[in-house]
């Protein structure tokens, strides 16, 4: 999640596919991936951008989960 182009391609989908995607928020982290102090976990990057292609559960059983879009792009 540190890495521009993951950003950008998780933006890029989200755009496509969330009507409810936060845009401005996506370019903030955008902005910011590149240095050495930028972390971003999958929950806070679902709770900031209201995102869809990424699910996070916590807690016994828990995980983060991708679409299946995403999953396969990344394990390409």
């Amino acid at each position: 999640m540190r890495n521009l182009n993951t950003l950008e391609f998780l933006g890029i989908w989200e755009s496509l596919y969330n009507t409810n995607f936060k845009p401005l928020e996506f370019k903030g982290f955008r902005k910011q991936s590149g240095l050495n102090v930028f972390t971003l976990s999958p929950k806070k990057w679902i709770d900031k951008t209201s995102a869809i292609g990424i699910i996070s559960k916590s807690g016994r059983y828990g995980g983060t989960y991708p679409h299946k879009d995403i999953a396969f792009k990344f394990a390409s």
